[in-house]
C-alpha cells in the first residue's frame, strides 16, 4: 500500500468522523436547543411538548423537508464554511 493511498484512508476516516460526530450533534443537540430557544422566545409550544416537537421534525426529515435538513445538517456546514474561510485567509496570505 503506498503512502498516498494510506494518508487518503486516514482523511477519509477522520473526515468520516466528523461527519458522524456533527450529524449526532445536529440530530440530537439541535433540536433541544430549537425547542428550549422556542420555548424562551414564542413561549410554550402548540404540541405536548418536546417529544411532540421532536416527532414533527423527525417526519419533517423522513419526508425530505429542505429546512429541517438544513438544522440537522447546520453544525457540518458550518464547520466546512469555517475551514473554507481558513484556507481562503491562509491562501491570500501567501499571494500577498
Amino acid at each position: 500500500m503506498s503512502d498516498t493511498s494510506s494518508t487518503l484512508k486516514k482523511t477519509i476516516r477522520k473526515e468520516g468522523a466528523l461527519f458522524v460526530f456533527l450529524l449526532f450533534i445536529g440530530l440530537v443537540i439541535m433540536p433541544i436547543a430549537a425547542y428550549w430557544v422556542g420555548q424562551a422566545i414564542f413561549g410554550e409550544y402548540g404540541g405536548h411538548g418536546y417529544g411532540d416537537f421532536f416527532g414533527i421534525l423527525s417526519e419533517k426529515i423522513r419526508s425530505g423537508d429542505r429546512v429541517a435538513w438544513f438544522l440537522i445538517l447546520s453544525p457540518y456546514l458550518i464547520w466546512q464554511c469555517l475551514r473554507l474561510m481558513l484556507f481562503g485567509w491562509r491562501y491570500a496570505g501567501k499571494t500577498a
